[in-house]
């Protein structure tokens, strides 16, 4: 895969041999690495540099990398910064928690180089595509009410408590900074929704601090007002130059800026409500579901599911269902990366055109292979240059009734979880690529002999990834343990969902959707 911009990469290891050879290949491979042997060098070079993907050791000294890991997590800007563990851990308990910690994937040493290039490659075209299309927790806040954030710069110290005062009283957030400096390590820890700022500063002015603004992607949309001493026409023309939203000379007063602040303030809202209504009124007149209404009927099994939209609204996940013949039922879950505002609206179209595709493959299939039902798939949505940069995870399964057996085959999807009579609980996983990644998906078939009593769950990472008030996410091993105590006499799918709600407090990031299959007593 070739990547149209260089693109840094941080490398945390104590060991430097393990450090130079992942450099050298991520050189090759036209990124530009960064190395640190600890966790306290990483936060250095986090800080100065714009990093877009973090591989890290666990075994440290001092602090581990799970724990780096959190505290990365932590900051606002880094929530959703690609994070690959490469290390020699490996147990299920391991895996846990990286997932846990906030980690995107695992590699295990001694490791596969060409495997630890691709799945870098995929991260950050991931990353790019949330860029792009928002990011959960972006809608989540827009929905949300919040109190308006100003960051407030000025070097003068009287002129800053006076307009901090001000913009308080009229019901804002305001932040104050004494310099650019001081401003950018501020919208580091938070992002303002309004930036008010002097021009004349010492070292930095304001003129530099805009550009500064303008060329970051994730800063450039916030509206910018200077506030300044400096009133000639030059001056002002110079300001509108750099896009700014208005100009106001420090002798109008704080009531003129709190004003200016407001009616901004006041276009954004409008602008998000607008959004809102129209996101609502599509929920309304689409037909076409994501999601079955009703359960499948397959003689010999039992098949279930439960699916909460994000905040009502139809979004990424999708689940179907298609009889192939008497004998074999195809059971399909998947994810559309990408939400935010507009962007449900593409998720909820992509989600459409993958269930089509699925179906189209369907009726012509002469095997019951989900490896290759998925690579004709894959196939259709690679080649389709308009939507070939977004992708998808799915999990195809067919169901035979005549023999109970389960064949699997996933798309960068979360591992089935399978229960067995004797209580033990299995990961079967999949590495197959994200849909439309490559044209070669690398799909594989995996069989399961199931038999009465055991149990198969299919989920996205909506249910996994969503957290508790406390920040910490309900995690793989939460889902397992809670699958692990299950007994026959209950409804496996009522106590998840109950332990999830307990969790969550019924409060969602993301789509949640989880299918079961067992077989009839």
């Amino acid at each position: 895969m070739a990547v149209s911009e260089k693109r840094s990469i941080l490398i945390i290891d104590d060991d430097k041999t393990i450090r130079k050879l992942i450099t050298h290949h991520l050189k090759l491979n036209n990124f530009i690495p960064f190395e640190a042997e600890n966790s306290y060098q990483a936060f250095e070079i986090l800080n100065k540099e714009k990093i877009d993907l973090v591989l890290s050791d666990v075994t440290m000294e001092g602090m581990d990398g799970f724990e780096f890991c959190q505290k990365v997590r932590e900051n606002e800007n880094h929530r959703f910064l690609p994070f690959i563990f490469v290390t020699a851990k490996s147990t299920l308990e391991d895996k846990s928690k990286a997932v846990e910690a906030g980690g995107d994937d695992i590699i295990t040493k001694p490791f596969d180089v060409k495997e630890l290039i691709l799945k870098t490659q995929a991260l950050i075209r991931r990353s790019d595509i949330y860029r792009t299309y928002g990011i959960r927790q972006s809608l989540k806040e827009s929905f949300d009410k919040t109190i308006p954030k100003v960051l407030f710069v000025d070097d003068d110290p009287s002129m800053a408590k006076l307009f901090k005062y001000n913009l308080e009283k009229a019901g804002y957030e305001c932040t104050i900074a004494d310099s650019v400096d001081d401003a950018m390590n501020s919208i580091k820890k938070q992002v303002p929704d309004v930036i008010v700022s002097d021009i004349m500063m010492p070292k930095t002015d304001g003129f530099q601090f805009r550009r500064m603004i303008l060329n970051d992607p994730f800063l450039k949309d916030i509206p910018f007002i200077f506030l300044t001493a400096k009133g000639t026409e030059e001056d002002i023309l110079d300001g509108y130059d750099l896009g700014i939203t208005d100009y106001v000379v420090k002798t109008a007063g704080p009531k003129v800026v709190v004003a200016k602040v407001s009616a901004i303030i006041k276009s954004l809202s409008n602008e998000r409500r607008k959004v809102i209504s129209e996101l609502q009124e599509a929920t309304s007149s689409l037909r076409t579901k994501v999601v079955p209404d009703s359960f499948p009927e397959f003689p010999g099994f039992s098949i279930s599911h439960f699916h909460i939209p994000f905040k009502g609204i139809p979004g990424g996940d999708f689940l179907d269902y298609y009889q192939l013949d008497e004998n074999n039922l195809v059971v399909i879950l998947g994810d559309v990366m990408g939400k935010k505002w507009g962007a449900w609206y593409f998720a909820y179209a992509y989600a459409g055109y993958i269930r089509s595709a699925l179906r189209g493959v369907l009726q012509n299939t002469k095997g019951y292979s989900p490896s290759e039902i998925l690579q004709q798939v894959n196939s259709t949505v690679h080649n389709d240059s308009k939507i070939s940069e977004v992708f998808a995870t799915l999990s195809i399964l067919i169901i035979n009734r005549e023999n109970y057996q389960l064949k699997y085959s996933g798309a960068g999807d979360i591992p089935l979880i399978y229960k067995k009579a004797d209580g033990e609980i299995q990961r079967i996983v999949s590495n197959g690529l994200l849909l439309g990644f490559a044209k070669n998906g690398e799909y594989e078939d995996k069989i399961i002999n199931l038999k009465p009593g055991e149990k198969v769950f299919l989920t996205t990472d909506g249910l996994i990834d969503s957290r508790a008030r406390t920040s910490e996410s309900f995690g793989e091993h939460r889902l397992y343990e809670i699958i692990k105590n299950l007994t026959d006499e209950k409804d496996p799918l009522k106590i998840i969902h109950k332990k999830f709600d307990e969790f969550t407090q019924g409060e969602y990031d993301d789509d949640i959707s989880i299918i079961l299959i067992q077989i009839k007593n």
